[in-house]
């Protein structure tokens, strides 16, 4: 009896690997299909769609071809109607007044009659009767802080008497005052802030409202601030 031995077909990892690089090309190259494809469509369509540019015609224009220069003589303006008024008006006209009743001893002065004529305001100035100065309002005491520009400078500064009965018994101290500079730089009130004898409160005030200052300066005009002086009473030889 004979024995039929059928070789068997052999498969194993090199059939896989030879299937796996096979399947691998074949997907690459679809890919790279697919990709192409997609690219070349989409610039096919933005081709197909663009518009096209505007096309510029310019025309190059000899002296020759221009026309004459119009006329310089002036043209008459075109009349624009105006439609009158609906209602006449009756407030202004003049009523004519008999001759009967007209005064014939009122007289009207001339133009040249008039012009020789003084103001009332310069007469008075010209005789000497009402003289004002111009000076300069003011509302009231500043508030404690007022900004500016300028500071004001001291322009007249008096020394504040020693007080005899201080001078007798030795006595020295300090005094702080705070005055209303107005905007012609004077002195017009004068405020105690502290003194550490009162003694020399009096002589340092009476001092103080004689000084003289410039005025502040705010925004190119002057204005009124409160302004700290501080007087130091000592005898000759102390410091």
């Amino acid at each position: 009896m004979a024995q039929t031995i059928q070789a068997t077909k052999k498969y194993g990892a090199v059939e896989l690997k030879a299937f796996a690089n096979r399947y691998i090309l074949i997907g690459w190259l679809v890919a790279t299909v697919f990709s192409f494809s997609s690219i070349g469509a989409y610039h096919l369509i933005g081709k197909l769609t663009e518009e096209d540019e505007p096309v510029h015609t310019v025309r190059i224009l000899k002296y020759s071809d221009l026309g004459p220069p119009p006329s310089l003589s002036h043209q008459a303006a075109t009349a624009v109607a105006v439609g009158g008024a609906s209602v006449r008006p009756s407030v202004g006209i003049p009523i004519p007044v008999p001759d009967a009743e007209v005064s014939p001893e009122q007289s009207f002065m001339s133009q040249t009659e008039m012009s020789q004529q003084a103001a009332p305001a310069i007469a008075e100035m010209s005789d000497g009767a009402t003289s004002a100065e111009l000076q300069i309002e003011e509302d009231g005491p500043p508030p404690d802080f007022v900004p500016y520009e300028k500071e004001p400078t001291v322009v007249r500064r008096v020394e504040p008497k020693y007080p005899e009965l201080a001078l007798r018994a030795g006595l020295e101290g300090n005094v702080f005052v705070k005055v209303w500079v107005d905007k012609e730089g004077k002195v017009r009130k004068v405020v105690l802030l502290k003194s550490d004898a009162p003694i020399f409160e009096e002589a340092a005030i009476a001092a103080a409202q004689q000084w003289v200052f410039t005025p502040a300066v705010m925004q190119k005009g002057p204005v009124s601030v409160w302004v700290s002086i501080p007087f130091r009473f000592r005898l000759t030889g102390n410091k």
